[in-house]
């Protein structure tokens, strides 16, 4: 009977610890702390890392998507690695309603923790140059209370405009914000827009910020955006940065237009090669084709198949062809 008992027990022992090794880790568990070395985003553990995901549209007017409940159906469902917090600033944003906005970017942060997924808190402007106060005074605000966690990445201007300068207007900028969010942080990656609607990441590899834990982003929309920006960052690249595709369309660059599978493959492609972390624009039932899903579509998500536009069934299938093994 002791011997019965026992082997019964130890049977269980050896189950249970097979069970805990088969459990699947959240992606945070999987890479913890991230860091940056030349080209590639590192793990804690020395691996590189590509994250994979969506980003929410500007927060002022699709509010009603922010919400915990649509963080963990994109986690579950749609196997995202990352989610991009588009928080708007100008135009009835952060600038006119700075409790609104952090009480919403706070919402989605909290859930991203609570689901083990990685989250981009973005400062989703245009103009972000021309007032840096509070710029600064909401990363420094967002530093100290998320920078002890390894799941965020700070982005800290989404899309500086074309006639402007990198070394004059946008670096400037961005040094004076990251040497907020080191007082807080040391750790955390930033991700730094760059001029012409965050295209032109060569100028910033010939003269990058003082920061060595800083990517630069890239945003394409691949039925306006081919080969020659693809050959942009490859040139960076080649200087020692390291990019990241914090925003992209699969087609125009307006957000509507033509959807280009096969401009999008590319792009795809491309960022496998070169191990180029992205998230998809964007969360929204718009009545554009950049939208994932069509309007009077679930804000909690539960979406059923016909919910999802054709360019939402596209990015779904990669994230899960891509995502889904990682996840496992």
């Amino acid at each position: 009977m002791k011997k019965f008992l026992f082997g019964l027990c130890f049977g269980m022992v050896l189950s249970l610890a097979h069970a805990q090794q088969e459990t699947p880790k959240s992606i945070v568990e999987r890479y913890g702390q991230l860091r940056v070395k030349g080209n590639y985003i590192l793990s804690q553990y020395g691996d590189t890392v590509q994250l994979r995901g969506m980003s929410m549209f500007w927060s002022q007017w699709m509010g009603k998507f922010y919400n915990p409940s649509l963080v963990k159906w994109l986690k579950d469902d749609w196997k995202i690695t990352v989610i991009r917090i588009a928080m708007g600033v100008e135009s009835g944003g952060y600038l006119d309603n700075s409790f609104e906005e952090k009480k919403k970017v706070y919402a989605m942060v909290d859930a991203a923790v609570a689901n083990g997924i990685y989250v981009i808190i973005d400062y989703h402007s245009h103009e972000a140059h021309m007032n840096p106060e509070p710029a600064k005074k909401f990363f420094l605000e967002v530093s100290k209370k998320y920078g002890h966690l390894p799941n965020v990445l700070y982005e800290i201007y989404n899309e500086p405009l074309q006639d402007i300068s990198w070394h004059k207007d946008i670096k400037p900028y961005s040094e004076a914000v990251i040497k907020v969010i080191r007082s807080n942080d040391p750790d955390n990656i930033v991700i730094c827009g760059t001029r012409q609607w965050s295209q032109l990441v060569g100028e910033a590899a010939m003269n990058p910020v003082k920061d060595s834990n800083t990517v630069y982003t890239l945003h394409f929309y691949a039925a306006s955006h081919g080969q020659y920006l693809r050959d942009e960052a490859k040139a960076a690249m080649a200087k020692g940065i390291c990019i990241f595709v914090s925003e992209f369309g699969t087609c125009e660059y307006t957000g509507n237009g033509t959807l280009d599978y096969m401009a999008t493959q590319a792009w795809f492609e491309f960022m496998d090669q070169y191990k180029i972390s992205w998230c998809n624009w964007s969360v929204s039932d718009k009545e554009e084709t950049a939208s994932i899903i069509k309007p009077g579509a679930k804000s909690s998500g539960k979406w059923r198949p016909e919910d999802l536009t054709p360019s939402g069934e596209f990015i779904r299938d990669e994230l899960w062809i891509k995502n889904g093994p990682l996840l496992k």
